[in-house]
């Protein structure tokens, strides 16, 4: 895989194996994580699948995972 980068265009993730939650809705309106060859995660907006990935490493979507877990980001869901 090339040199991956915030921001990079998500088409330019080729192999990238995208995946939402069964708890995104019809209208699309989810985000979408790839697992890179590296090990690190990349993260898309699925209504912009051509759009920016974010990618970010196992640790920080680890963290992320376990505050959604604990209910850190409920107020968000306002």
């Amino acid at each position: 895989m090339e040199h991956t980068y915030n921001g990079m265009p998500a088409t330019d993730l080729a192999g990238a194996s995208w995946r939402k939650s069964r708890h995104s809705n019809s209208q699309g309106n989810c985000v979408e994580l790839a697992e890179l060859s590296d090990g690190s995660i990349a993260v898309r907006n699925s209504r912009f699948p051509d759009g920016p990935a974010l990618i970010y490493t196992r640790d920080e979507i680890r963290a992320l995972v376990l505050g959604v877990k604990d209910g850190e980001f409920d107020g968000l869901m306002v």
